[in-house]
């Protein structure tokens, strides 16, 4: 029996005689390589809008997102998931991602993980609502523990969606809506933590940036709910305190001391003249948009 080669697995005639290339000539070959997964994620602008429209309404109604994946993109989509948090100032569990072999899978491969079915179905049996999001990322899509999770989910009720590079494999098949990202053949064969990976943490930081725009928690192009957990960060939300109220840098520290560090709660303090109680209740009122009430 023949069985049908997934896109994945193809040999790419532009890298042929790859180890024989001169180092600048190797290395030009691999970053020009990456032009594709640029290509085929914008590509796939419609689709990844409708899944920001579903998952950021699932979310606003108290709803999680979940990615779940294997190998490299489970890893790609764990970064994702953990730079929520810092960023936006999520809870953790807003955003979860479920890697094929637990937390040993971040950095060590974990023998059969990926092709184990039974794992992806009980991951999701333990903790998917019907008003969740579930983001199946598999390059080949054949991933069982990925196809498996997704089926769950969509049982259950979630929304379900599946990011892939290959239109006919069993996880865009599985999903309510499919994201197709066609990077081609990998100049190494095989190896998808290069285009197919780039294009995969593309999609997913648009997906998740553009949720949180929606859900409120940006101001114009500002990271209005930046966590000010270290130098860095406490100077980048004196500014924006600065850069949204014109005070000075010594008021701007004063307004965040009393807000607890909320660049938020500061900026309403002094754009309202309110105390802290009063702008976090309005914040509070107003669903975290500080668009609404400036």
């Amino acid at each position: 029996m023949t069985h049908r080669l997934p896109p994945t697995e193809a040999e790419n005639p532009q890298s042929a005689g790859l180890d024989l290339l001169t180092t600048p000539a190797l290395v030009e070959l691999l970053i020009a390589d990456q032009r594709s997964a640029i290509d085929a994620t914008l590509a796939q602008t419609q689709a990844i809008a409708r899944a920001v429209d579903e998952i950021a309404r699932r979310l606003s109604r108290g709803g999680r997102l979940h990615y779940v994946g294997a190998g490299s993109s489970g890893r790609i989509a764990t970064l994702d998931a953990s730079e929520m948090p810092p960023t936006f100032g999520t809870l953790p569990e807003m955003v979860h991602a479920h890697i094929a072999g637990g937390s040993t899978a971040l950095t060590s491969a974990v023998e059969g993980a990926e092709d184990d079915a039974s794992a992806g179905n009980v991951a999701m049996l333990g903790c998917v609502r019907p008003d969740d999001a579930v983001l199946g990322i598999s390059a080949s899509g054949a991933a069982a523990f990925v196809v498996a999770a997704i089926t769950r989910a969509r049982t259950i009720g979630a929304y379900t969606i599946a990011l892939t590079v290959d239109a006919q494999s069993a996880l865009a098949g599985a999903a309510e809506l499919a994201i197709v990202l066609p990077t081609g053949a990998e100049a190494l064969a095989g190896s998808t933590r290069l285009k197919a990976g780039t294009a995969q943490k593309v999609t997913l930081n648009t997906i998740s940036t553009a949720v949180m725009v929606r859900l409120g928690k940006v101001y114009d192009n500002l990271m209005v709910d930046v966590v000010a957990n270290n130098h860095k960060l406490r100077a980048r939300a004196r500014r924006l305190v600065v850069r949204l109220t014109g005070v000075n840098e010594e008021r701007a520290e004063e307004l965040l001391a009393r807000a607890g560090g909320s660049v938020k709660i500061a900026v309403l303090m002094e754009r309202r003249s309110l105390g802290a109680t009063q702008a976090r209740a309005l914040l509070e009122r107003n669903d975290g948009s500080l668009r609404r009430l400036l």
